[in-house]
């Protein structure tokens, strides 16, 4: 197994970090004016310094989670970290490469919502993806008013500006402990969207792959475009007011963010009341949310039940449930037959497969304060790991638990009376967009006959007012995460002041700047129980779930892949994905 170039780490101390402050200030616009040929050749060295890197890191991130060696899991730790940040090189690729003209727009189909908004498809755009991720569809809607004709205006509209004029800054990006992608593709944000250069401060959490993303961004380093720090929270607050950091980005809590803009405690609360910011400088943030799950009553059979029970446990329990779009709200139809029997799988696919620790920080007391505040607790067996602790909320119900986002392996409930699908789904909708904080992600399960029961254009019109910056139709808003041409970031409109979700996108390889919202689409049955319905995808059991049985392999061989596509790496892959 290869191992990173062994790098000293910056001491945490004030002389070190102004040292690297002032190397990437001193060199901002020299980035700024690199010429799009030399970042594309960036890029493929990225490339080449992440594969001999990316086992060593898969396998260290997979034994600080607690994931056992050799288990399945650990192909979480290869999509969401060397495969997500290898796909986002190759789709900046793509985009660099036909950025004349802006003509990589062109190949990109274009349709007209049922609401009037421009919807740009991402996915699928090359025969890889036709193949590899068969079924699967994701579309931008852009903010009204934008056009197919205006697009061009919006899109990419940072290289607009030649580059003997632009001047560049210097950004701060704090990163997130949970998912090891997040860093580096936030840091990809600024340096090739904005034009920024990163001194990127890794959170204590897995600060342990800080050598795995020097080796890998070596080349990045040696431009002076980048550079990773460790610390605690005062060397992030440090960096936050140095006078040479112009712009700041931030994945993580709510609370985290408003301590850094307002302050904290007291002198915080007073100076947002006052509407004035302790930091002034440009923010942006992805954060969290309690993000729901919609089950839309229909015809389910017993294997819809048990497949898209191991899709809600997914949800809910992918990255041992230290995720910011996991599931927290499961809202279900009170009358439905198929509750009680989607519940009851629920707990046996939990019981199976989801025996994992909880390892991110402060996540047993969060649990326990949890069950503490709720009524009518139940809880979903999960074998040798904590119980995962059921809370049904309705309007009697503490508000903490719609306006807190509890970052660990537990779950609410909301039933809904309404009987007619669609009728039912207009509500579950009112009560996410009124009832729920946040506006990161939301689900909606919901079969395919049902959906043609109430109509494809109404049933756009319906999810249109389904206000979260991504939405997932018989997926998981996870998978818009994954996929990197995808705008990733909460539903616009949030403020300073009431930052929701967060305020800005990430990811975006092809650098819309209008968008509103991620509508991502998957099959509803896997492959090939699919095809006796008629369905034509060749997609079996995804492997991000977390009952596949193959994904440390897949993972392996997609990152692989993505590194350098061929014809020849797809039998193994579609082997294994079959197995899985």
């Amino acid at each position: 197994m290869a191992q990173p170039a062994q790098t000293p780490a910056l001491p945490d101390n004030h002389d070190a970090l102004d040292e690297a402050v002032a190397t990437l200030h001193s060199a901002r616009d020299d980035w700024a004016r690199l010429g799009t040929p030399e970042r594309i050749a960036l890029l493929e060295e990225i490339k080449d310094c992440l594969m001999p890197v990316a086992e060593g890191w898969a396998e260290t991130a997979a034994r600080h989670k607690l994931i056992p060696a050799g288990s399945p899991l650990v192909g979480e730790e290869w999509i969401s970290g060397p495969y997500a940040l290898m796909s986002a090189c190759n789709g900046l690729i793509e985009t660099l490469s036909n950025l004349d003209g802006k003509t990589f727009l062109t190949s990109l189909q274009k349709r007209t919502t049922a609401t009037g908004q421009l919807a740009v498809k991402v996915l699928p755009h090359t025969i890889w993806e036709r193949l590899l991720l068969s079924g699967i569809k994701a579309e931008v809607w852009m903010e009204p008013g934008v056009s197919a004709a205006t697009l061009p205006s919006h899109t990419a509209t940072a290289y607009d500006t030649p580059p003997a004029q632009r001047r560049g800054k210097l950004a701060l990006v704090l990163g997130a402990g949970n998912i090891n992608a997040i860093s580096p593709l936030d840091v990809f944000q600024k340096l090739f969207s904005e034009h920024q250069v990163v001194v990127l401060k890794m959170n204590p959490v897995n600060d342990y792959l800080t050598e795995y993303l020097e080796a890998a961004l070596r080349p990045l380093i040696a431009r002076n475009a980048l550079r990773i720090v460790t610390g605690g929270a005062d060397v992030g607050a440090y960096l936050c007011h140095h006078p040479q950091v112009e712009e700041i980005h931030i994945t993580g809590a709510a609370a985290s963010h408003d301590v850094i803009v307002w302050g904290p405690g007291a002198e915080g609360a007073a100076n947002k009341a006052a509407g004035t910011p302790k930091l002034t400088k440009p923010i942006t943030s992805e954060l969290g949310a309690v993000c729901p799950t919609i089950v839309v009553p229909g015809p389910w059979s017993a294997a819809d039940l048990r497949f898209q029970a191991e899709h809600l446990a997914t949800q809910k329990l992918h990255n041992s449930g230290f995720n910011c779009i996991a599931c927290q709200m499961l809202i279900l139809p009170q009358a439905w037959e198929g509750k009680d029997k989607l519940l009851a799988n629920l707990n046996d696919v939990m019981a199976s497969h989801a025996q994992r620790q909880p390892w991110y920080p402060g996540a047993r007391d969060r649990m326990a304060e949890f069950a503490r505040r709720g009524d009518n607790v139940t809880t979903l067996d999960r074998g040798a790991a904590p119980a995962c602790a059921v809370v049904p909320v309705d309007d009697t119900s503490d508000d903490w638990f719609r306006e807190n986002e509890i970052f660990a392996p537990v779950l609410s409930t909301h039933e809904i009376a309404e009987t007619d699908p669609e009728s039912y789904l207009r509500a579950a909708i009112r009560y996410a967009n009124d009832e729920l904080h946040g506006t990161l992600g939301g689900n909606i399960l919901i079969h395919p006959a049902t959906m043609k029961q109430i109509g494809r254009k109404r049933f756009e019109e319906i999810i249109a007012e389904f206000h979260y910056g991504t939405v997932a139709i018989n997926a998981w808003t996870g998978l818009g995460f994954l996929l990197t041409a995808c705008p990733w970031g909460a539903y616009p409109g949030h403020t300073l002041a009431d930052v929701g979700s967060g305020i800005g996108f990430a990811h975006n390889t092809f650098m819309f700047d209008k968008a509103q919202r991620v509508v991502v689409q998957a099959p509803w049955q896997p492959f090939p129980r699919n095809i006796l319905s008629g369905g034509r995808s060749l997609l079996p059991r995804p492997p991000w779930f977390i009952t596949n049985r193959r994904q440390d392999r897949i993972g392996k061989l997609l990152t692989r892949f993505q590194y350098k596509p061929g014809w020849l790496k797809l039998p193994r892959i579609f082997l294994n994905a079959l197995l899985g």
